[in-house]
């Protein structure tokens, strides 16, 4: 569907509503925002997509908060902190805070939460954000020591990310699957946030409502009373729905759609860099079974087809930029100065016929989000003989297909779920866990070197190697990072942040 007749599409519905939805806006003190995901889990550590991030981070706290203007690190949980020894984290915790079900918080809760979530068997998704703490101990009521197992640079990033906390005994709560396994995703909502979970729908929405009893700290309490999520498939509907009012906050626009949407007096349209980062990953161990993608120069002639530059510039717009490693530029150790592929179809199609495809060959793209993207390597893909039909599913289902690895191709983004690390990034795809699709020994090696080691330009040293090695792999091609463009009710104070998790908690209305 061209995106033009999205719009008038839109109009069309406009005209036929009598009036705005009831449920969102100033009037009700509430906040409606949509996406097209659907959510199924709202925890943190359970679901790494990012409308669960955002939720996470409006419903829980961390022991330290990462200030969006001078990326410091200010206690937040935690009263106080400091380093014992390259192993050994200290806090002294603050008193006062009490869970959204009253109870509350201090030591118990901490060592509880790091010690389920680094056992082996607690089901976590994205290890590699955990798996560098050890234990953690009680010192006192209000004080704990976490041990790591080796000295780890991104320790603070960290904790002022994902590692949120959770109150002691939730862990005794999960439910059980159909086949009498443990399921920590059941476990209830409950965090210290400035927001508290009021009601969850599975794939359809969740609502928030404002922490009454929030402490003062480092991050502002919330003005809106009410944040609500809800799951719109069809873009057509989305944008039907913010102009007459029944949602009041949609990104992922379209830049041509985005554009028109400026014309709109009730609507504020910005857009704003983020860290995430479009990729095309290919299975290059044959652990699905062989295909063509096992070849490193079919992949390499994959690299060469993409017009990384074109797709950026005419679907995305603003300040995405094409990047050649696989991590987000400002992440400490990341470097753009690796082995670079250029838009070269007459050598990609050179390259597949060296690997005995003079004529091509048929496969399935797969893809879950911003499918015009999808399209647009799909056709580059196509015209050097590459003739790939697309496959296009959500999430959690294609997630599943990458990790057993029967995907030959697909287009995938990350946003390191905000982390300003490379650790977060790069070491999650490439050190043999289940997203690494390369399985190269000397990047694992390099990558757990570089993960431990504390001197800065040693650290760096070590990862310009891995990056490189996994340019000349081309197991995996960068595409561009993304620049977002947000529509929002012009009643609606909102400033985006590069991390990509709006923080409803700074919002507020006119």
């Amino acid at each position: 569907m061209r995106y033009g007749s999205i719009l008038g599409g839109a109009i069309g519905a406009i005209c036929m509503a009598a009036a705005p939805a009831a449920f969102a806006g100033k009037a009700n003190d509430t906040l409606v925002w949509a996406t097209n995901k659907e959510v199924n889990v709202v925890l943190p550590f359970y679901n790494n997509l990012r409308e669960t991030v955002i939720s996470a981070r409006h419903m829980w706290d961390t022991l330290l908060y990462r200030n969006p203007e001078n990326f410091e690190y200010e206690p937040l949980l935690a009263k106080s902190y400091k380093w014992v020894d390259d192993l050994t984290l200290e806090f002294e915790l603050r008193e006062g805070v009490k869970f959204h079900d009253g109870s509350k918080f201090d030591a118990d809760d901490v060592v509880a939460t790091v010690n389920h979530i680094v056992k082996p068997d607690s089901g976590v998704l994205s290890r590699n954000y955990y798996d560098w703490m050890k234990s953690a101990e009680k010192l006192g009521e209000y004080k704990v020591r976490i041990h790591l197992k080796d000295p780890y640079p991104a320790a603070l990033e960290m904790l002022a990310g994902p590692i949120a906390m959770m109150p002691e005994g939730i862990w005794d709560k999960a439910k059980k699957d159909q086949t009498g396994k443990v399921d920590y995703g059941t476990i209830p909502a409950i965090g210290t946030g400035p927001y508290k979970l009021a009601s969850f729908e599975p794939s359809e929405s969740f609502t928030m409502v404002r922490n009454e009893d929030y402490f003062d700290g480092p991050r502002p309490k919330p003005t809106i009373k009410t944040v609500k999520f809800r799951t719109i498939a069809d873009p057509e509907t989305q944008i039907a729905e913010i102009m007459t009012g029944g949602i009041d906050w949609i990104w992922d626009v379209p830049k041509e759609k985005a554009e028109q949407l400026e014309m709109m007096p009730q609507l504020t349209v910005v857009n704003a860099d983020t860290m995430r980062v479009s990729y095309v990953g290919m299975e290059a161990t044959g652990r699905g079974g062989e295909t063509p993608f096992t070849k490193l120069k079919v992949r390499q002639a994959v690299a060469h087809a993409i017009n990384r530059e074109s797709i950026a510039k005419n679907l995305m717009g603003g300040a995405s930029k094409v990047v050649h490693s696989p991590c987000y530029p400002s992440q400490v150790g990341c470097t753009q100065d690796v082995p670079k592929y250029d838009y070269n179809p007459e050598k990609a199609k050179k390259l597949l016929e060296e690997a005995g495809y003079p004529n091509g060959f048929e496969t399935e793209l797969y893809a879950y989000r911003e499918r015009h993207i999808a399209e647009a390597v799909l056709g580059d893909l196509q015209a050097v003989g590459i003739r790939a039909s697309l496959k296009y599913m959500q999430y959690q289902a294609l997630r599943g297909l990458v990790w057993d690895g029967k995907t030959p191709i697909y287009n995938m983004t990350w946003g390191s779920s905000s982390v300003n690390d490379i650790s977060a990034f790069t070491s999650l795809f490439f050190e043999g866990g289940r997203d690494d699709n390369c399985r190269d020994d000397q990047v694992i090696e390099l990558l757990k070197k570089g993960d431990i080691t504390v001197d800065a330009e040693e650290r760096k040293a070590i990862y310009k190697k891995a990056l490189t090695r996994i340019a000349e792999l081309a197991c995996w091609v960068p595409l561009f990072t993304y620049s977002k463009y947000y529509a929002f009710a012009d009643g609606l104070k909102f400033e985006p942040s590069a991390d990509e998790i709006p923080e409803f908690y700074r919002a507020s209305w006119k």
